[in-house]
């Protein structure tokens, strides 16, 4: 149960992570495209890693299994980040919270062929979702079919990457998967430089990288890798089976 405990922690620092990101993105960095691609950016640094582990190229399948992971991932964050820029983060979080395990679940059943659990377990997932769902249920004012939208693809996205990840796990040690799925994630933020309005962004306005912005930008990376480091260990450990009650979890993330 030692994935239980790594998974409260990331979401812990995810909680956090939140909040900064939609303080930047209602000011600071407003453009979800640049701020996918600057986190999908600093993805690229864990190679820094590889002289450490013992990194090695897999497989064309596991190469291809990790690139996809590390896109749709990027994918997942710009969906996130374009609910956060629009809507308040105690409406999305709650609702991608309780939308995402459903994904997750159907997923892992469908691709992995695994068994459903039965008992108490299908009982602790559902009551974890009905939690998720009642933090946001006090004020369903502010929940617009737009914002249900955007949660329910961003979930879906989300669970996607949930499920690859683990199913990378099952091929390679958790550093090198770890490492190839962050060059698949750098690798598909390169593609929001051929919009126009993010390279305006990024080389002629001098707003999005000054000294206190990028200094509160890097604190919350830093944040957020730990916390994705912590989370995708917890992916690793878990039984392919228990892998939506990860998503479930998400609902300690609304409370915190």
């Amino acid at each position: 149960m030692l994935w239980l405990i790594i998974t409260i922690l990331a979401y812990f620092l995810l909680a956090l992570v939140a909040l900064i990101d939609k303080y930047l993105l209602g000011g600071p960095i407003p453009n979800p495209k640049v701020y996918a691609f600057l986190v999908g950016s600093f993805g690229v640094l864990a190679l820094f890693l590889v002289p450490f582990i013992e990194f090695f190229i897999p497989s064309i399948l596991a190469l291809v299994l990790t690139l996809i992971a590390g896109a749709i991932y990027i994918f997942a964050l710009f969906g996130l980040y374009s609910a956060l820029r629009v809507f308040e983060a105690s409406r999305v979080v709650p609702a991608i919270s309780g939308i995402l395990p459903l994904f997750t679940f159907g997923l892992t059943y469908f691709l992995g062929r695994e068994e459903i659990p039965g008992g108490f377990k299908i009982l602790a997932f559902i009551l974890l979702i009905l939690g998720s769902v009642l933090i946001s249920w006090e004020k369903t004012k502010s929940v617009t079919l737009k914002s249900l939208q955007l949660s329910i693809i961003t979930a879906f996205l989300f669970s996607l990457a949930f499920v690859f990840s683990k199913f990378v796990y099952l091929y390679l040690p958790f550093w090198p998967g770890f490492i190839w799925m962050r060059v698949g994630s750098f690798l598909i933020a390169l593609f929001f430089l051929f919009s126009k309005e993010v390279r305006e962004e990024l080389f002629k306005k001098k707003t999005t990288l000054k000294p206190k912005i990028a200094s509160i930008f890097l604190s919350n990376q830093a944040l957020g890798g730990g916390a994705f480091i912590l989370q995708n260990w917890a992916i690793a450990l878990a039984p392919l089976s228990l892998l939506a009650f990860i998503n479930a979890l998400e609902g300690v993330k609304c409370v915190f």
